[in-house]
């Protein structure tokens, strides 16, 4: 297995924490609506935006990009493109708004994001992504990490993920979240990259083991805090995607199992997220943006089908307002009731 020598430790780089635990960043799904559900559920894990490109932060409306709510801390950002240039600027804006970290994205296989050369196809391109990441770990004091896949098509992974780390550490980068699959751009789709390249994780732990100087952090197909666990023997760090978005109690304990933390209360957190939603629809956010975040919440207990029914035929509808929720949730806790009685 591949090392990677040493670099000097400086203020660019993420605290070191006996356990790291995050929640992915996932295109159409981890808004600032979805986010900070999840705080809500833990206070602790760190939480990300969906990719964002840098043009997008520099030419677009800022406030709705990457605003995000205080209480969303700690939270990161994560940056698409290929243009150092551009990408230190949206780093210094996002460091302005106050972000935690800001993660570079060499893992979206989308052909939209093939065709500006940016995400996963830069996994052929290291030195241009060594070159990214300098310019933006110069423009901001805020950690920068890099997000990548073990190789695109037919690449080995022993040697594109050796190239990728090797040059991203020239430029002081130490912070590496490693989705253990590779991802196919000629064949496949955005969907199928998710399942169908088949997960190695045990060669992730081989790269931690390999370079202990470095924060590696497992990223794909993580379903349980259990699963999570096993794999924070053999790595700094990890990550959940699908099932923290699909089961989202599963992230009530989280606290407890990593940072030694209370477990939340998830009818206190449901009673939070109404105030929430309360709040920015007087903002004037549809009832739809937000609850659509917690059609799994109650995965597995009884009213949820109800639950998820009622959200997703009344709260999509004009003027739908905060009783729309209520009248969900009395779905799950009327029937909750019943079965208790």
């Amino acid at each position: 297995m591949f090392t990677v020598k040493s670099m000097d430790m400086n203020t660019n780089q993420l605290k070191r924490q006996e356990k790291i635990f995050c929640v992915a960043p996932m295109m159409e799904w981890t808004d600032r609506h979805c986010r900070y559900l999840h705080r809500l559920l833990t206070r602790h894990a760190r939480l990300y935006t969906e990719m964002v490109t840098a043009e997008a932060v520099l030419r677009g409306d800022r406030a709705r990009l990457i605003g995000f709510d205080p209480f969303e801390h700690p939270v990161a950002l994560q940056l698409g493109g290929a243009e150092p240039a551009r990408l230190a600027e949206a780093s210094r804006i996002a460091e302005d708004f106050g972000y935690d970290e800001i993660n570079l994205n060499i893992g979206c296989p989308s052909d939209r994001v093939q065709s500006r050369r940016f995400g996963a196809c830069l996994m052929r391109e290291p030195a241009l992504v060594a070159k990214c990441a300098a310019a933006m770990r110069e423009a901001v004091s805020i950690p920068v990490t890099v997000k990548c896949r073990l190789g695109v098509d037919e690449q080995d992974p022993e040697q594109s993920l050796r190239a990728l780390i090797a040059a991203s550490v020239s430029e002081g980068v130490s912070t590496f979240i490693v989705h253990a699959r590779k991802a196919w751009l000629k064949g496949l789709s955005p969907k199928e990259n998710r399942d169908v390249p088949p997960l190695d994780h045990d060669f992730v732990h081989r790269v931690k083991h390999g370079n202990p100087n470095l924060t590696i952090i497992l990223n794909g197909g993580i379903a349980t805090l259990d699963d999570a666990a096993r794999h924070l023997d053999f790595v700094d760090g990890v990550m959940m995607g699908r099932a923290a978005y699909q089961s989202p109690a599963i992230l009530a304990g989280a606290d407890t199992r990593f940072f030694a933390g209370p477990e939340r209360d998830l009818d206190e957190v449901v009673e939070a997220y109404v105030v929430y939603v309360e709040r920015r629809l007087g903002d004037g956010v549809r009832l739809n943006a937000m609850t659509r975040h917690m059609l799994g919440l109650f995965n597995g207990r009884p009213g949820a089908r109800l639950f998820r029914r009622h959200l997703s035929e009344h709260a999509t509808r004009a003027g739908a307002h905060v009783g729309v929720l209520r009248a969900a949730l009395a779905h799950v806790s009327l029937q909750a009731l019943s079965v208790a009685a």
